[in-house]
């Protein structure tokens, strides 16, 4: 699996439950095709695990 994102990199999710949150990526999972995102929900900061398909980068 070809990993495009890069931690740091600001992302937007694109589908499923946390569809139009933005994020910054924290962690990348080659293996599983999967990037740990950090969403600001409630003015916290929370990991959520993305499939690279559902993320694209955030202007």
């Amino acid at each position: 699996i070809k990993v495009s994102f890069q931690r740091g990199e600001h992302v937007r999710i694109m589908s499923g439950p946390f569809a139009e949150f933005t994020g910054i990526v924290d962690e990348i999972f080659p293996d599983k095709g999967k990037a740990r995102v950090l969403v600001s929900f409630f003015n916290r900061e929370t990991p959520v695990d993305v499939d690279f398909i559902q993320l694209v980068r955030d202007a």
